[in-house]
């Protein structure tokens, strides 16, 4: 199929008609500076602070090969903040990717990552490793390998009761119930869990954040996000077909059922991967796509791109506030929800005046 064809479609259309931005290059290139300007601004910020200058230096000698002399500066850098900085950058992407997607795929911006219960069953993992009390790398594999499974026992039960019914809708039904059944075993979990011990552990670790992120599980991470993102970005223009629904597609000539579980899947694996390390961390794969959406349109040519420039950008940020704002850390899931929720009502009020 001609890809110019797709894209010329209705999503541009309805998005000029909607006074939606009519240069999304323009508009990626300034995501793309504002982020790195956070990105960088971050390495200078926390409690020991380190003036951008030196950040600058310490960094240009490790590129360059230059030898460093060992200093707290030093190591704060390297080892803590570098690692964290750059999961939150891969993370957030990640997220905000995952629920572009399947926004994209239900025709629902009310969709999130963890419709199907990848979040609850990654969940579900790391609570039981932690009940186990294995080390940091075997309860992430545990998190990654239940949300998957998570996914797959959707899938298959949305399969056996479908009979043919509206594959769409089965999936999403079975989806939340096998999201809450995950949270109803987290729970369980919880109440057997040694109180004095295991239970903070677990609780914490469901409340999200990236202060035990080293690079040896960024390597991990590494891995199924590059899996997720290789498809996707590929692929991501066959999305504006797949969200005009299908019957549509089907008549431009997509296999609508196969692409489908193409992009279920490679979602599947950027949400699994970042609750196996990161925790829970709520709200950015559905309040993210709405503002990236706001600032290149709705073709998801450039709203996926769009999307991951500003989930880095605003997990970067949420992270910054959480290791700086109180002499404790806040827990990332906590400081993402308190932004999340007030910001998407925001979006909704802001939505419907402007369709009055």
């Amino acid at each position: 199929m001609n890809r110019t064809a797709v894209h010329s479609h209705q999503p541009e259309a309805s998005a000029r008609a909607r006074g939606a931005p009519m240069a999304p290059r323009a508009v990626l290139l300034a995501l793309l500076i504002a982020f790195l300007v956070i990105f960088v601004a971050s390495f200078s910020l926390g409690r020991f602070a380190i003036s951008p200058p030196v950040v600058v230096d310490t960094f240009t000698k490790l590129i360059t090969g230059q030898p460093l002399v060992p200093s707290p500066t030093h190591t704060v850098l390297v080892q803590v903040r570098l690692p964290r900085i750059l999961a939150a950058t891969l993370i957030g992407a990640a997220l905000a990717t995952a629920g572009t997607v399947f926004q994209g795929l239900f025709r629902n911006p009310m969709v999130s990552p963890d419709i199907l219960g990848a979040t609850s069953g990654a969940g579900f993992g790391a609570a039981v490793g932690l009940l186990m009390s294995l080390n940091l790398l075997d309860v992430s594999l545990l998190a990654f390998v239940m949300g998957v499974a998570a996914v797959l026992m959707s899938y298959s039960i949305s399969v056996v009761v479908g009979h043919g019914d509206d594959t769409i809708l089965m999936l999403v039904l079975t989806g939340m119930a096998v999201y809450n059944l995950f949270l109803a075993l987290i729970s369980l979990v919880k109440f057997v869990a040694d109180p004095d011990n295991k239970l903070p552990a677990i609780t914490f670790w469901l409340m999200g954040g990236l202060s035990t992120i080293t690079m040896r599980s960024l390597g991990v991470l590494l891995i199924p996000l590059l899996v997720g993102w290789i498809p996707i970005l590929l692929l991501r223009w066959k999305l504006n077909v797949l969200s005009f629904g299908e019957e549509e597609a089907q008549a431009l000539g997509i296999s609508t059922g196969r692409l489908r579980w193409i992009f279920i899947i490679c979602a599947t694996l950027l949400t699994a991967s970042s609750v196996a390390v990161s925790g829970i961390i709520a709200w950015v794969g559905l309040v993210i796509p709405h503002v990236a959406r706001r600032f290149v349109g709705p073709n998801f040519t450039q709203l996926i791109p769009a999307s991951m420039l500003c989930g880095s950008a605003f997990l970067l940020l949420a992270d910054d506030v959480a290791r700086t704002a109180t002499a404790q850390e806040i827990p990332l899931g906590i400081l993402t929800s308190l932004i999340g929720g007030p910001f998407f009502i925001l979006l909704l009020v802001h939505g419907r005046t402007v369709n009055r």
